[in-house]
C-alpha cells in the first residue's frame, strides 16, 4: 500500500454528512458513533462528531486534487448545490488561480472549506 493521507473533517451530525456527499458520489467505508470514513474513486475523507460546532465559524478545510475538475463540479451542481457566496453548502465554480492552477470551491453544510484543485496534465 502507498502512503497516504487523509483530512479528519467535523460533522455536527454523521448521518446528514453521509447524505450530503453520498449525493457527491462518495460510500460509506466505516462508520459508528464516534467515526465515519467515506471513499469516492481515491479520495477519502474522515468525519468526528462535532455537535457544537457553527459553521459560520468553522475554519476547517481540506483540498482535493481532482484529474476531472469539471466532472466534478457537475456532479454538485446534480447534486443541487447552489453556486452561492454565502449560506451551506455552496459551490463556487472553479477559476484560473495566480499559481495557475484552476480551483473551485465547495462549502459543506458543516462550513468545511473544500478547496478543488484540477490536478495538472502532464
Amino acid at each position: 500500500m502507498v502512503d497516504y493521507a487523509t483530512p479528519n473533517l467535523p460533522s455536527r451530525s454523521l448521518e446528514a454528512t453521509e447524505a450530503f456527499y453520498s449525493a457527491l458520489g462518495f460510500r460509506t467505508d466505516w462508520k459508528d458513533e464516534g467515526w465515519m470514513i467515506l471513499q469516492r474513486g481515491t479520495l477519502q475523507l474522515e468525519f468526528f462528531p462535532h455537535g457544537k460546532l457553527e459553521p459560520a465559524k468553522s475554519w476547517f478545510s481540506c483540498c482535493l486534487r481532482l484529474d476531472d475538475l469539471e466532472r466534478f463540479i457537475e456532479v454538485c451542481l446534480e447534486a443541487g448545490i447552489e453556486v452561492k457566496n454565502t449560506g451551506f453548502p455552496r459551490l463556487n465554480l472553479p477559476n484560473l488561480e495566480a499559481s495557475g492552477m484552476r480551483v473551485g470551491y465547495l462549502v459543506d453544510a458543516d462550513g468545511t472549506l473544500l478547496r478543488l484543485v484540477e490536478n495538472p496534465a502532464f
